[in-house]
């Protein structure tokens, strides 16, 4: 046997446990980064629940969290007690911004005003969220849209198709037990065509609203049905707060933005035209959402002198020419709702019935399965 040979089967038999040792120390490597990661979740957990400074992000995370399908995950970030006692805060807050005197008045737009089309869309984004601001340069060419059958909401896609509108943005709110309720039982009141379609105030006398007189004007917030009955308004859903009155905005900074969230919204400029602002959210990636500052601000942008929120999170909707716009964050796709602002180019065409004439709001089942 030649000698030469030796030493290269003793090199191959001594390069095995070389391996050994490269794989031990892979697995050691990747043990330690694991325990490192474990570290800096605790670190950031501790942070989080106990550093003073973290408090405006654990509430941030909170009211985010209060927006969603999974309210009662908040608790567990600032606790139950601190939960209810934040909602009601917010709740007590978006009451009073809708106590101040509206004075806005429209005034004529200029020639070339009116040479504009009836609706232009523009995309808007900003830190964390992408949407759109719908224009309708004519006010007086919006009109409430609801369901067409009795124990369903509607898709503002079908009610966009059904009725011939040219475009749609979903409107108020709606009982949601669970987050999967039927939409058809709306909260508070709806206006269609200057007739009370629902009452659902339950003895309260007043109501939140956003809609629209019969020139056309924004109304939004805190009214009587006496007083909406005396401005004459004609098209109306209850939904809060108002966040532009007089040109001024109400909501002072992002930390009383109510969490981050897909968001809808209404206002109009002084020449008349409106603004609805649509924001997606729940899509890393994409877009997270925003808060009401950011909404607020981008109204301010555009020139509204008067805003108010719509309902937000999975119903947030822009439907134009039969497509929709935005990207919705349902899960389950497209919502079922109460309530849309629809666009007519011929509004008085527009074939809008009562579906909940005759009917008692509090017998309303809000979460029966919807027929298919």
């Amino acid at each position: 046997m030649n000698s030469s040979s030796l030493p290269q089967r003793s090199t191959v038999r001594k390069k095995k446990p070389v391996r050994k040792r490269k794989k031990k120390s892979f697995f050691r490597t990747l043990f330690r980064v694991f325990l490192f990661g474990i570290f800096l979740l605790l670190a950031a957990g501790g942070w989080l629940y106990f550093a003073p400074s973290a408090q405006n992000t654990r509430y941030l995370i909170a009211d985010t969290l209060i927006t969603t399908q999974h309210r009662y995950l908040a608790k567990y970030i600032i606790g139950e007690e601190e939960l209810k006692e934040r909602v009601t805060t917010y709740n007590q807050r978006f009451e009073h911004m809708g106590d101040e005197k509206d004075t806005h008045v429209i005034k004529e737009p200029a020639a070339e005003e009116l040479n504009k089309p009836l609706v232009e869309v523009e995309k808007v984004s900003g830190s964390g969220y992408t949407g759109y601001v719908m224009t309708v340069n004519d006010p007086t060419k919006v009109r409430l849209g609801v369901p067409n059958k009795i124990g369903s909401g509607e898709k503002v896609t079908s009610m966009v198709a059904r009725t011939g509108a040219i475009a749609g943005v979903n409107g108020g709110g709606f009982a949601d037990p669970n987050w999967k309720g039927n939409g058809f039982k709306p909260i508070g009141l709806v206006i269609s065509q200057g007739k009370l379609f629902y009452n659902g105030l339950g003895g309260k006398k007043s109501t939140q609203i956003v809609g629209l007189d019969k020139q056309g004007k924004m109304i939004a917030g805190n009214y009587t049905l006496d007083e909406l009955s005396k401005m004459g308004v004609q098209e109306a859903v209850t939904f809060q707060p108002r966040i532009i009155v007089n040109g001024k905005g109400l909501i002072k900074n992002a930390a009383e933005g109510w969490g981050i969230a897909p968001r809808t919204a209404m206002g109009q400029r002084a020449d008349g035209a409106l603004l609805f602002v649509v924001i997606d959210g729940r899509q890393p990636g994409y877009s997270i959402g925003a808060n009401l500052y950011d909404v607020q601000q981008i109204m301010l942008k555009h020139g509204a002198v008067i805003a108010a929120n719509l309902d937000g999170g999975s119903s947030t909707v822009l439907v134009k020419d039969n497509e929709i716009v935005n990207k919705p964050s349902s899960q389950y796709g497209e919502r079922y709702l109460p309530t849309a602002f629809l666009v007519f180019e011929h509004p008085e065409q527009a074939k809008i019935r009562n579906i909940w004439e005759g009917l008692d709001p509090s017998k309303i089942d809000a979460g029966k399965k919807r027929s298919q």
